[in-house]
C-alpha cells in the first residue's frame, strides 16, 4: 500500500483537523493510546536528552561560556522546525510525519530521501545512545571493569524489549523518563542558583560571574570553537520532532499538540540555555571534558554524598529515553515507508501489540553494529557516530522546512488550506533555517577532524540514496498502480 489521493472532498466540520484529501496507508491498525500527558512530556523529553547530559561537557570544554549562545540560537531553529511540523500535523495527523508530507509535496523520491535520512539521523543516534549509556554506567566501580561494548548490548536489549510491547508502554516509558529527566534538571538547577547566590565555595573555588570573566570571558579561546561546537548542539536537540511522530497514536491532536508544540522554546531556554550558563557560572570551563556529564562534574566537585551517584542515574535515565525514542520513531516511519514499497517488506509488520516490530528491529540491528564499534574504537565511538547523526539530523530538519514550504506555496495557490496553528513569518522562517542548516554543513567542513571527514561522505550517501530509489522504484511504482485502481 502506499498513500493515495482520494477523489472525494476535503473532511468537513466533521473533521476539524484535516484539509487534506491525501490518505496515508501505513496510519492504519494502530491503537491510539497516547494521551495528552505522554505527548506533553514526549516534547519535553525530546527537548532533553544526551546531548545535553553528555556531550554538553566537552563542549564547554572547547568554547567555554559561549556555548549558552550556541544552544540559544539552535534552539530557536529547533522551535520553527518543530513549529513547521506542527503546523503539517494539524493539516494532516500522520505517524509517517514528514515522510507522509514528503509523499504528498516532493512524491515518492521526496519521500524516500526524507525517510532515509531520519533512519540514518536515528541508527546512528541509536549507537550514540548505547555509547552513552556504556559511559555512563562505567561511573560506578561496580561496572568499571565491564567491557563498554557489553554494557552497550544490555542497553540495546533492555530498551528493545519495552519498545516491542506497545505504544502504551513506551508512553508510559517517556512519561516516567521525562519526570526524571525535568526533575533533576530543576533540582540541578536550583543547587546552582544557591550555590551561584551565596558564593558557596565548589572544590576551592566560589562560583559566579567572576567565574566567566576571570576565565578568560564569554569566548576565551575565541568565537571559532563556538561556531565549530554548533554541529554537536543541533544534534542535542534532535528529537524535538518525535512529538509529530507520536501525534498520529493520539486522540484530538488538534488540542493537544500546539500547547505541547509551543511550550518547548521555554523549555530550551530554562532547561538548555538556562543549565549551560549555570554549569558556566559553578565551575572553570576547564574543569568540564567530554569523558563525564558536567552535572556530574559539578556533583562529584560539591562533595555531597550520593549526589554524583543520583545524576549519574539521571543521564543514564535520559540516553535510555533517547534510544527508546529512536526506536519508537523509525519504527513508524520505516512502516509508512514499506507499505509504499520504499522499504524491506518486514519493516512493515506490526504485532499483536500494535507495534511496527520490523522497522524497529531493523534499527536496532544498526545498533548492534554499534556495539561492535564500542568494542573496536570504545574511545572514539561517540564522537564518529554523533557526526553521522548530525548529518541525518540536519537532512530530516531539511526535508520537513521544504515540506513545510511547499505547503506554503500549495496554500497561496489555492489547493490546500492551511490550519489556524501556523509557522509564522512564512515563507521567510523556512527559507532563514534552511540557510542556517546549509552553513552548520560548511561548519563542519571547516572544523575539520572528523567533522570533515563526514561532509566527505555526503557524496557516498547522495549515491547511496539514488542507487536505493532505483532499486524500488518498480515496486513503488507498481504499489502505486494498485492502490489507484482501488
Amino acid at each position: 500500500m502506499s498513500d493515495r489521493t482520494l477523489s472525494a472532498a476535503p473532511a468537513g466540520p466533521a473533521d476539524p483537523v484535516s484539509t487534506s484529501p491525501h490518505v496515508d496507508a501505513g496510519d492504519e491498525g494502530y491503537s491510539k493510546d497516547l494521551k495528552s500527558r505522554h505527548i506533553n512530556m514526549i516534547a519535553i523529553g525530546g527537548a532533553i536528552g544526551t546531548g545535553l547530559f553528555l556531550g554538553a561537557g566537552g563542549r564547554l570544554a572547547g568554547a567555554g561560556p559561549s556555548l549558552a549562545i550556541a544552544y540559544a540560537v539552535c534552539g530557536v531553529f529547533a522551535f520553527f522546525v518543530v513549529r513547521a511540523l506542527g503546523e503539517l500535523v494539524l493539516y494532516r495527523p500522520s505517524s509517517g510525519a514528514f515522510v507522509s508530507y514528503a509523499r504528498e509535496f516532493m512524491g515518492e523520491k521526496g519521500a524516500f530521501a526524507a525517510g532515509w535520512l531520519y533512519f540514518l539521523n536515528w541508527s546512528t543516534t541509536a549507537v550514540a545512545d548505547i555509547t552513552a549509556a556504556a559511559t555512563y554506567a562505567h561511573f560506578w566501580a561496580m561496572f568499571s571493569d565491564v567491557p563498554q561494548w557489553i554494557l552497550a548490548l544490555i542497553a540495546l536489549a533492555v530498551v528493545l524489549t519495552a519498545n516491542l510491547i506497545s505504544v502504551k508502554y513506551f508512553g508510559e516509558m517517556e512519561f516516567w523518563f521525562a519526570i526524571v529527566k525535568v526533575a533533576a534538571l530543576v533540582v540541578f538547577m536550583a543547587i546552582g542558583i544557591y550555590l551561584v547566590v551565596t558564593q558557596h565555595q565548589l572544590d576551592g573555588h566560589t562560583p559566579g560571574f567572576s567565574t566567566v570573566s576571570d576565565g578568560g570571558g564569554l569566548f576565551p579561546v575565541g568565537m571559532l570553537p563556538m561556531l565549530l561546537v554548533i554541529q554537536g548542539v543541533v544534534f542535542a536537540y534532535a528529537s524535538v520532532e518525535l512529538c509529530g511522530v507520536a501525534a498520529g497514536e493520539t486522540k484530538n491532536p488538534e488540542k493537544i499538540m500546539p500547547k505541547a508544540i509551543n511550550s518547548i522554546m521555554w523549555r530550551v531556554g530554562i532547561f538548555y540555555v538556562g543549565s549551560v550558563v549555570l554549569l558556566a557560572l559553578l565551575l572553570p570551563y576547564t574543569a568540564y571534558s567530554g569523558d563525564e556529564s558536567p552535572f556530574v562534574t559539578v556533583m562529584n566537585k560539591l562533595g555531597v554524598a550520593g549526589a554524583a551517584d543520583v545524576m549519574n542515574l539521571v543521564v543514564l535515565t535520559a540516553a535510555l529515553s533517547s534510544l527508546n525514542s529512536g526506536l519508537y520513531s523509525t519504527g513508524r516511519i520505516l512502516r509508512s515507508m514499506a507499505l509504499a514499497g520504499s522499504a524491506p517488506k518486514f519493516t512493515g509488520r506490526m504485532n499483536k501489540g500494535q507495534v511496527p516490530y520490523g522497522g524497529i528491529l531493523l534499527t536496532a540491528g544498526f545498533g548492534v553494529l554499534g556495539v561492535g564499534l564500542n568494542y573496536v574504537m570504545p574511545g572514539e565511538a561517540f564522537e564518529i557516530v554523533l557526526n553521522f547523526a548530525s548529518i541525518g539530523i540536519l537532512g530530516t530538519w531539511g526535508m520537513i522546512m521544504l515540506c513545510s514550504l511547499l505547503f506554503w506555496r500549495r496554500a497561496q495557490e489555492g489547493r490546500v488550506t492551511r490550519p489556524s496553528y501556523r509557522l509564522p513569518w512564512a515563507p521567510y522562517t523556512q527559507i532563514v533555517t534552511l540557510a542556517f542548516l546549509a552553513s552548520v554543513v560548511v561548519l563542519m567542513w571547516w572544523g575539520g577532524g572528523i567533522g570533515r571527514t563526514t561532509v566527505m561522505c555526503l557524496p557516498l550517501i547522495a549515491a547511496a540514496l539514488v542507487g536505493g530509489w532505483f532499486v524500488v522504484r518498480k515496486r513503488v511504482d507498481t504499489i502505486a498502480a494498485e492502490r489507484k485502481s482501488l
